[in-house]
Order: C-alpha cells, then sequence, then structure tokens
C-alpha cells in the first residue's frame, strides 16, 4: 500500500520537505536536496516516490 499525500511544501533556503498525508498527519524531512523534491513533484506515484527515496532515508519530525 502506497501513501497518499495531499499536501507538499519545499522550503529551498532550509531544505525542508513538509508533507501532509490523507490521514492528516504532517511531516518534516530535513536537509532535502532540491533534485528529490522535483523527483517527488515529477513522479507518476508520489507514494512510490517518499517510499523509495525519502522515507528512511532523512531525518523528520512530525508537526502539530
Amino acid at each position: 500500500m502506497f501513501l497518499s499525500l495531499t499536501q507538499i511544501l519545499f522550503d529551498e533556503a532550509h531544505l525542508d520537505l513538509d508533507i501532509v498525508f490523507r490521514t492528516g498527519e504532517k511531516y518534516r524531512y530535513k536537509n532535502v536536496p532540491l533534485f528529490v523534491y522535483e523527483g517527488l513533484m515529477g513522479a507518476e506515484s508520489q507514494g512510490h516516490y517518499m517510499h523509495k527515496y525519502i522515507l528512511g532515508r532523512y531525518e523528520f519530525e512530525r508537526l502539530d
């Protein structure tokens, strides 16, 4: 089962990638290179891309 993303924000100055999932959970992934964000935005399946290239690879925090 792949993830369903409802919002994606990228802060290029700080390399923070903020993701809001369909469940309403919000996470910030830190030090994500611009090319990874661009790949996510251009991916046929953003959930699959998250699993393959982001989850478990970058430090993250859950946002309130």
